[in-house]
This record gives structure tokens, C-alpha cells and sequence, in this order.
């Protein structure tokens, strides 16, 4: 048989064991040793959330998510491994921080 196989390659996500927040880099231990960190830029509501609400979070989905409630912000292991930004709208955000200056 001539020509390429295609293989999916479905990675292994391991479980969240820390998270920290600076005013620059979101920061994600992980349980099988590796730390993820990216830039608080690409999460506006942690950007603009104080250090109080940043350090209020609860790992979420089985160790598999992380959950700021003060924020209503939630980012995945799997979201952070692919390099993925917030997709929150801009009008969205603008909604969010107009409750919060009230």
C-alpha cells in the first residue's frame, strides 16, 4: 500500500495539582510534573481581576479544569496543552466589566 497513514494522536491530559497567578503569567502544575504557564493577556477576566480573586479558584472537571467563581472564568487543561485563548466576545467582556465597576 502506497501513500501516508493518517494517525490521530488523542494526547494524554493530566490533572491539575496548582495554579497560580502573577500579573503576567497564569501558571498550571500538572500531576504528571509538567508546569504550563501563558500570559494573563490571553484570560481578559483574570487580567483585570484583583490578586484576591485570582488566588479564589477550585480545580473543576475531575482535576481536568480550573474555576475562578468570582471571575465566572473557567479554563481547561486540554484549552491551556493547545494554546488556546478566551473566545469570549468583546461585547461580552464589556457587559462583565460594566457589572463590575457597579
Amino acid at each position: 500500500m502506497n501513500g501516508t497513514h493518517s494517525v490521530v494522536v488523542t494526547p494524554a491530559l493530566a490533572r491539575v495539582v496548582n495554579v497560580m497567578v502573577t500579573e503576567d503569567t497564569v501558571s498550571v502544575d500538572l500531576e504528571d510534573g509538567r508546569t504550563l504557564g501563558v500570559p494573563i493577556g490571553w484570560y481578559p477576566r483574570l487580567a483585570y481581576g484583583t490578586a484576591v480573586e485570582r488566588a479564589n479558584f477550585q480545580i473543576s472537571g475531575g482535576g481536568y479544569g480550573i474555576h475562578w467563581p468570582d471571575l465566572d472564568e473557567d479554563i481547561s487543561v486540554e484549552g491551556l496543552v493547545l494554546g488556546k485563548k478566551s473566545t469570549e466576545s468583546l461585547a461580552s467582556f464589556e457587559k462583565w466589566l460594566q457589572r463590575r465597576r457597579k
